[in-house]
């Protein structure tokens, strides 16, 4: 009987908490529709006594109400998100990049809890923290059975704590590390640099604040090369972030006063235009902005401006094809709610959203578009750029597969492990540009994963399997039977022949882990220069003046 009327009393809370919901709607809504909102709250909170009184089983209000809220939200598109007070914080992280803990990636290798990769200059790696060391304890409590987010809680505090760690180390055991806990600041600008003696490189991994003048501040500093002469952007992987560093990142390279990103939305204080308000570091130098499908947002802002305005060159893939801006509203008891507010057009007027939300790819990038559905528009320039979901490359780079080796080495963690055992055996090695495995460390790693299991399915095996299980469908195997066996015998791949056919893509993989091991991120970027296909592609077309200034004009009708 408590128990009923225990429940009835949520009930009663929640027609109160729906008389206020209607209020706030009435105050910020005047002309709307106020019956078929109260109607449908009273709905609601109907159905939400029902299920809260009879159903079989307790009912945990708060996850309940969570997951009516994202159902909810996640029927209008799938960046309008409801944060919890549990996930306010990491949200807050998201947007500002800042911390208080270790400065480490962690991740899961099997049952256990490994470090990935230790960020340079902070406690983990001030510490000898290395990717690979196993995590046993923290503060005494054991990582059994923890999920990497149970032990990034145990491993964040306020800077100037400390924080005791029991790792396990290939050929050391057991270590015992302390760590004080800082101010973890996550750079948008992970790496720059030159490339060659004429071409700088900037990384721009994130856009939380600053932002723009970590790229300002980085191309600052490749001027002072007295060979430089063009610049490289890269945005590849960068979903994007803070709307206001986009336009900083292109006031870096275009005059001030220019129109960068118009918002517009369904109530006036979402229609904005942003303009450059700042003098640049440099307007003439050339430029390529690299891009993939995984390049979204306020990465779009960015190179969808840049082209727009002819300011340089995209190079690379199409773009993810996400044109919309989300606003961020505090709500009661610590929780949030990030809006979909409007839609970005950039200079020459075009949106880059995607024209559904439901027909991408596999990694969530805007699908094929018919040329019917695309609207034309045009640069400063008058060439023809196109709405309608992402943004195109000025130069497509068609990229060479990954082979299934590869891929099994590396989710098998094969790769990862011999990195971690050479760097147990060599203290140091040359810079990571430099670096390059022998073939004696590639016949070492041959031994290394001698016996261990990494076995894959060649794209023409599994074509193979596919056309059996069609054939036993449909009656026709038993006639073909013999023709399969054959054919499946002479398909199965002899792991030592692949081992050498993909010795060069295999040789570069090792080169990036290993040169990981000594020089942290900025090795990941150093390592891959001479065989990155996007990288040459922009090189190649930067060095070729007469090509560059080319796509820079409106084709010529013949």
């Amino acid at each position: 009987m408590k128990s009923f009327i225990k429940k009835l009393k949520w009930y009663h809370f929640l027609t109160v908490l729906t008389a206020f919901t209607l209020l706030a709607f009435v105050g910020v809504n005047t002309g709307q529709n106020y019956f078929e909102i109260s109607k449908n709250l009273d709905i609601f909170a109907s159905v939400y006594r029902e299920v809260n009184t009879f159903y079989v089983d307790d009912v945990d209000a708060g996850k309940l109400m969570k997951k009516g809220i994202d159902e909810m939200l996640n029927s209008l598109d799938p960046y309008t998100n409801f944060f919890s007070e549990s996930e306010t914080e990491d949200f807050r992280i998201q947007v500002t990049g800042q911390y208080g803990g270790v400065g480490s990636q962690i991740g899961t290798k099997g049952e256990n809890i490994i470090v990935t990769d230790p960020y340079e200059g902070y406690p983990a790696q001030k510490e000898d923290l290395r990717a690979g060391d196993v995590l046993l304890d923290i503060d005494g409590k054991s990582t059994k059975g923890k999920s990497t987010n149970d032990i990034s809680k145990l491993l964040k505090g306020q800077p100037g704590t400390k924080v005791k760690i029991t790792i396990k180390r290939e050929g050391e055991g057991e270590l015992v590390k302390t760590l004080t806990r800082e101010e973890i600041h996550i750079k948008n600008v992970p790496y720059s640099g030159m490339i060659d003696d004429h071409t700088g490189y900037i990384m721009l991994a994130s856009f939380t604040n600053d932002a723009g003048k970590e790229v300002k501040d980085a191309l600052t500093e490749l001027k002072k090369n007295p060979g430089l002469n063009s610049v490289i952007l890269d945005v590849r992987y960068n979903p994007g972030g803070l709307l206001q560093e986009a336009v900083n990142i292109v006031n870096v390279f275009v005059p001030q006063g220019r129109d960068i990103v118009s918002m517009r939305g369904k109530v006036s204080e979402s229609n904005k235009m942003y303009k450059s308000l700042n003098p640049p570091v440099d307007t003439l130098i050339p430029l390529a902005v690299l891009t993939n499908r995984s390049s979204a947002s306020a990465s779009e802002i960015v190179s969808g401006s840049i082209q727009d305005l002819d300011r340089g060159v995209v190079v690379g893939l199409k773009t993810f094809g996400k044109g919309l801006v989300q606003s961020t509203r505090p709500l009661s008891y610590n929780t949030q709610v990030k809006i979909t507010t409007a839609k970005y057009y950039t200079p020459s007027g075009r949106c880059i959203q995607a024209l559904d939300y439901s027909h991408r790819n596999e990694d969530g990038s805007v699908g094929a578009v018919p040329d019917s559905l695309k609207k034309e528009f045009k640069t400063k320039h008058g060439r023809k750029v196109f709405d309608g979901g992402g943004v195109d490359p000025d130069i497509q780079v068609v990229h060479h597969t990954a082979s299934k080796l590869a891929e099994s080495l590396t989710s098998k963690f094969l790769i990862f492990d011999y990195a971690t055992t050479y760097r147990n055996k060599h203290d140091k090695i040359v810079s990571a540009k430099e670096f390059h495995v022998t073939n004696a460390d590639f016949e070492d790693f041959k031994k290394f994963i001698s016996g261990k299991e990494y076995d894959y399915m060649t794209s023409s095996e599994k074509a193979l399997e596919d056309f059996k299980k069609k054939a036993e469908d449909e009656k026709y195997f038993a006639a073909v039977k013999e023709q399969y066996e054959l054919l499946k015998h002479n398909l199965q791949h002899d792991k030592q022949a692949d081992l050498e056919k993909n010795k060069k893509e295999i040789m570069q993989l090792l080169d990036e882990e290993i040169s990981r091991r000594y020089y942290f991120q900025k090795a990941k970027y150093e390592s891959s220069f001479s065989f990155d296909e996007d990288i040459r592609e922009a090189i190649n077309v930067l060095n070729d003046k007469t090509r560059y200034e080319a796509l820079l004009k409106p084709a010529i009708k013949k």
